[in-house]
């Protein structure tokens, strides 16, 4: 069946079996992740998380789910990846949904196309398990999701105040949350936040935002795209934040070096179609399959579990991309 993100977190403490979570809402995903992750933590549900780099990677999700180790009686696995499975994992998924037992499989892919949704892939998991679409077209389902992470952090908001706010951030409600938290810091006796507090508080991220980060990056400016970063970390914008730019900017250019022709169905800006195709021709497919290990060594510094400073992988990634690797 198909529901959206807020039927999903009434529904994320009961899950079990297939699910899959598309989209291209950083927010909204983190948010489903970590309830689903709670729910496993609490319930002594052993947690396991796999990149899938190639077809051939699906093999160890299915071996996982039918091997439990002895310590597990249930089993709860992620799946972080733009690629489907082949004809062969789709066998070992059926046999999966027709009794996962006390299992759960959940696949985060980024946005689809009309094509996707037609795959067998799709069609099995709507059929049989669960299909979240983790896109909020309106502003008011915008709002009340950000009203609750305004809530998180004790202050609300004037009705203007969500307007700007949500234009100002053309409607990133990561970027929006973490605008929340720093009027939250900045007015620490204020609960009730008017637009000039907002203005007050954002207007020195004028100068530069991940958006100018992506356009140095897409054009292979190395030079500026390390002063925009350096901005960027100097203004204490969210590491979290960065990583997104980067992993959808990361996660579009494999989709295109795939599929060069799918470039205007994946919600490319018709303007900056020509500027991915460029982009793309940069890299050879070695490289592309490192990307992937890449991110995720951001993710878990981020998250402290790894000794390795998170700054220094990000600019490893901006050197990647504008194809001046700083190590072979």
């Amino acid at each position: 069946m198909k529901i959206d993100y807020f039927q999903a977190l009434k529904h994320s403490q009961n899950a079990l079996g297939a699910w899959i979570l598309h989209g291209q809402e950083p927010l909204l995903e983190q948010n489903l992740l970590d309830q689903f992750r709670k729910h496993w933590q609490s319930q002594d549900i052993e947690r396991q998380r796999y990149d899938i780099q190639n077809v051939s990677d699906w093999k160890q999700v299915f071996q996982a789910l039918n091997s439990l180790s002895l310590f597990s009686q249930a089993l709860a696995i992620e799946v972080h990846s733009h690629i489907k499975p082949d004809a062969q994992a789709l066998k070992q998924l059926k046999l999966f949904i027709q009794d996962p037992q006390e299992n759960t499989l959940v696949v985060v892919m980024p946005k689809q196309d009309s094509a996707g949704f037609k795959s067998s892939f799709f069609k099995t998991v709507e059929a049989n398990g669960v299909v979240v679409s983790l896109h909020l077209p309106y502003e008011k389902d915008q709002q009340n999701v950000l009203e609750l992470e305004a809530k998180k952090v004790g202050i609300q908001l004037e009705k203007s105040a969500w307007k700007w706010l949500l234009e100002h951030h053309e409607h990133n409600l990561l970027a929006a949350k973490n605008s929340l938290i720093r009027v939250s810091d900045t007015f620490p006796e204020h609960k009730n936040i008017s637009i000039d507090e907002l203005l007050n508080c954002l207007q020195d991220q004028s100068r530069y935002s991940i958006y100018d980060l992506s356009d140095a990056l897409l054009k292979a400016d190395f030079a500026q795209s390390v002063k925009i970063y350096q901005y960027l970390v100097a203004t204490d914008e969210p590491m979290s934040l960065i990583l997104w730019l980067l992993n959808k900017e990361m996660r579009l250019l494999m989709q295109i070096f795939e599929d060069p022709q799918s470039a205007t169905q994946l919600g490319i800006w018709q303007n900056k179609v020509r500027m991915y195709q460029q982009a793309v021709q940069r890299f050879q497919p070695h490289s592309l399959l490192q990307w992937p290990a890449l991110l995720l060594h951001v993710d878990l510094a981020i998250k402290g579990h790894n000794k390795q400073p998170a700054h220094l992988t990000v600019l490893q990634i901006i050197a990647t991309l504008c194809g001046k690797p700083l190590f072979n």
